[in-house]
């Protein structure tokens, strides 16, 4: 009852259209009849459930493009908003092209490594005043991936992995605990599983 009050609070504002005679008691003058704050909270389930609907067709799309060219046009904000949906997108996962690999590289010291992503061939300047082929390599930061660092390193320094880009970004913001699916039944314990006690025999 106290969520359902506490919701209702919010809710009920969608009946202000109403005469209060016919939502409140005491000819308007008393509290909120039941039902009607029942009404208002379906109604704005209702509505959620259409703004939802609304943003999968044309014309949701359209507006929610309003909004970011809206955005995209105010000066400061502009800049955050452009480089956060950037980064959104690149983590997005319909964005198929945007981490292309799984890679182990020494990072940030020799001898330590460090799990990363090839993003992307350098730009054509950089690997021009550089001896030998480059790749970008995204390394992201843990547990929040959406920041890290990005290097630019000679292929041969760069070790690929079987796993998958999803399996690894999962076993970055997992603090390493969650095992790729591709390392299981491959011999690599997997770190949820518990290993089964053996009963010890007395001679």
């Amino acid at each position: 009852m106290w969520l359902f009050g506490t919701v209702a609070t919010i809710t009920d504002t969608l009946l202000i259209f109403l005469p209060r005679p016919w939502t409140h008691h005491d000819a308007g003058n008393g509290p909120l009849y039941w039902y009607w704050s029942l009404t208002a909270l379906i109604i704005a389930v209702l509505l959620i459930g259409l703004v939802g609907l609304l943003a999968r067709n044309y014309f949701g799309k359209r507006i929610i493009q309003w909004v970011d060219s809206a955005l995209l046009h105010i000066p400061l904000l502009n800049k955050i908003y452009s480089a956060t949906k950037q980064v959104n997108d690149a983590f997005s996962s319909g964005n198929k092209t945007a981490f292309r690999t799984v890679v182990l590289v020494e990072f940030p010291k020799d001898g330590v490594y460090s799990i990363g992503f090839i993003t992307s061939e350098p730009d054509p300047e950089v690997q021009s005043k550089l001896e030998g082929k480059i790749v970008c390599v995204f390394v992201p930061a843990t547990p929040n991936p959406t920041s890290g660092f990005l290097l630019m390193l000679p292929e041969d320094k760069v070790t690929k992995l079987e796993m998958s880009v999803a399996d690894g970004i999962k076993y970055i913001i997992s603090l390493g605990s969650i095992l790729p699916e591709s390392n299981r039944g491959n011999g690599i314990p997997d770190p949820k599983l518990k290993p089964a006690l053996t009963p010890a025999i007395h001679g």
